[in-house]
């Protein structure tokens, strides 16, 4: 198959540009604004991916790679609450415009599925749990605004045009190649750069707050199965299982082998406070199991970090 990854520099779109390349014909697009070419060298090199530096907002540019692919993994974003909640002008442009030129250039060039990164902040701070995909969304952040616009736009383009949409909500997803040196760096890169030298970890507000997270690896099968599958809508994807702050720290710690008294900060705006997913529509729409639980996951995720 001929597939595109937008944002494929990313941490996300690198590991799956990994796993497709083994047996597929992978472009990847990104103008590395997040991305970094240092996650996708390897692939270069090996002549396993073809690599275009563009922006998703150049809808001309995105007309031509998207002739003759069969699927495009949309994954190009500005991630971030944090960076939302001070900037909502540039995230909107990027994850709003930018999905809709995506889904306009797959639908002209006549692509059968765009599988789309969604995001578990859409549901807010619903007390619900765990959070399932019939739920009023309510998000609490311009980011999370746009994830479900993004969600939107991808259930209009199926209902009108006949293009193919799934949209992943990852829940907390972490791994290799994800960047812990960003000033909105997630929690867990975050976590392992400072315990790996023997500083303490910042916690923002008191510990609690839950969370479900999930390693990368999950994430890039839910990826490969819902393009391989005539499944189409939202899907939860994550592990099923949260953690609070506090224990992930010293879970991390004990990995390490270290022991360091986290410090904690003021609780950040746009933040949610407790996050669990029911993952049980995915599991019958495509077949998504996880088969990375926490523990595991942060022990292939340490091991990377160590040697980079």
């Amino acid at each position: 198959m001929k597939y595109i990854i937008t944002g494929g520099a990313g941490f996300i779109g690198s590991n799956l540009a990994g796993a497709l390349s083994q047996d597929h014909e992978v472009t990847i697009i990104d103008n590395l604004a997040t991305g970094r070419m240092e996650n996708i060298q390897g692939l270069i090199d090996n002549g396993t991916v073809t690599f275009v530096r563009g922006d998703i907002n150049d809808a001309p540019l995105l007309q031509d790679l998207f002739q003759d692919a069969d699927g495009i993994f949309h994954q190009a974003a500005l991630p971030s609450v944090q960076r939302s909640v001070k900037n909502p002008f540039a995230t909107h442009e990027a994850n709003v415009t930018g999905t809709l030129n995506v889904l306009l250039a797959a639908r002209d060039a006549g692509v059968r599925k765009v599988v789309m990164a969604s995001s578990s902040s859409v549901y807010g701070n619903t007390p619900t749990l765990p959070k399932h995909e019939g739920m009023t969304p309510g998000p609490l952040s311009p980011y999370a605004v746009s994830k479900i616009a993004d969600e939107y736009y991808a259930s209009v383009f199926s209902d009108l045009y006949g293009l193919q949409t799934v949209c992943l909500r990852y829940f907390n997803v972490f791994g290799p190649h994800q960047d812990p040196n960003s000033q909105y760096a997630a929690v867990i890169p975050n976590f392992v750069k400072q315990i790996l030298v023997g500083r303490p970890p910042v916690i923002y507000g008191d510990g609690g707050q839950t969370r479900d997270f999930t390693y990368i690896k999950n994430v890039v099968q839910a990826n490969i199965k819902s393009m391989e599958s005539d499944a189409q809508g939202a899907f939860n994807i994550a592990c099923g299982e949260r953690i609070d702050l506090l224990t992930l720290a010293h879970t991390i710690m004990e990995i390490v082998g270290t022991d360091v008294e986290p410090v904690h900060e003021a609780p950040r705006p746009g933040d949610v406070r407790d996050s669990l997913a029911d993952i049980s529509r995915a599991q019958a729409a495509f077949g998504y199991a996880p088969q990375y639980d926490l523990k595991a996951g942060l022990k292939e995720t340490i091991a990377w970090f160590r040697n980079h």
